[in-house]
């Protein structure tokens, strides 16, 4: 996984799993992204399979409706790792959300561990 442009499309996987609202495609970006044991863990949640994240990302859509995940500045990666910076917001406008994740990589190109950490969350 040191391969750039792979990581880049790896990252656009993830995102498009974050942004996807209607259900079904959800769940099919979510399979493109995450490997079916998969966990997500961040300071506000800790969820595991495709379940655990598909239940995670409607309540984070609920919670910020019409707001889009977009790639933020840093994007590094070695072996089976990657780390990230994403941004929530109004497209085109000041993030109300900045993160920054630290994932491992399974064999097959998908996720199988997300660490999330918030850098900048709403008051």
């Amino acid at each position: 996984m040191t391969d750039t442009t792979d990581t880049a499309a790896l990252v656009q996987r993830y995102l498009a799993a974050w942004n996807a609202t209607d259900p079904a495609a959800r769940r099919e970006a979510i399979a493109a992204a995450f490997t079916p044991d998969a966990r997500y863990v961040d300071p506000l949640a800790d969820v595991r399979g495709h379940d655990g994240v598909d239940a995670l990302i409607a309540g984070a859509q609920e919670q910020f409706a019409g707001l889009t995940f977009s790639p933020g500045e840093v994007l590094d990666a070695h072996h089976d790792v990657v780390r990230f910076t994403w941004h929530l917001g109004p497209a085109g406008a000041e993030p109300v959300v900045i993160g920054f994740d630290v994932a491992e990589v399974a064999e097959d190109g998908r996720l199988e561990r997300v660490h999330g950490f918030l850098d900048r969350v709403p008051g």
